[in-house]
């Protein structure tokens, strides 16, 4: 039994060690881009042109036209393990009140801001301060660019040199 447990373990060891393939090409080499994180307390101040409270965010940073923007909101603070922790929620978030009113907050940007506001199907402006003054939003700008193509199933089975029979198809 020893003897084949050994064998077993040999063999096994010999097989996955020697299974190596096409390295492929080579890639291009790229520089690390982060995504930039920062944070902004705002109060509200009514629309004139849509009548809504509204908060803009300028960015600190240049943000390119395929850069991806991401806007939360400062729940609470939570305390775990003897530490305080900020607690966000991501845009747009809804608030659903007994008496059947609905609050969001939604957003927008351009290149250079980031425009928030505050929707429902009452009148946003009496909300309280609760909800309109001193709120603390995180916008998160990730770096990203377009991509160079829309490939066709055609062409990505050409770059993965198989002709679509060594796919597995999965039925639904």
């Amino acid at each position: 039994m020893k003897n084949i447990l050994l064998f077993l373990a040999l063999s096994s060891t010999i097989l996955f060690t020697s299974c190596e393939g096409d390295p492929g090409p080579p890639g291009q080499d790229g520089g690390l881009l982060f995504a930039q994180v920062f944070e902004s307390t705002v109060n509200f101040q009514v629309d004139s042109q849509t009548g809504l409270p509204t908060a803009v965010i300028g960015f600190p940073i240049e943000v390119f036209e395929s850069d991806v923007v991401l806007v939360y909101r400062l729940e609470k603070q939570v305390d775990v393990n003897g530490g305080t922790f900020d607690s966000w929620s991501p845009l747009p978030q809804n608030f659903f009140f007994s008496n059947g009113d609905i609050l969001q907050y939604i957003f927008n940007h351009t290149l250079f801001d980031a425009e928030i506001q505050v929707d429902g199907n009452f009148d946003t402006t009496t909300s309280g301060s609760d909800f309109l003054n001193n709120q603390t939003f995180r916008v998160a700008i990730i770096p990203a660019e377009y991509a160079k193509s829309n490939p066709s199933m055609e062409d990505i089975l050409e770059v993965m040199r198989t002709n679509g029979n060594q796919i597995e198809k999965i039925e639904l």
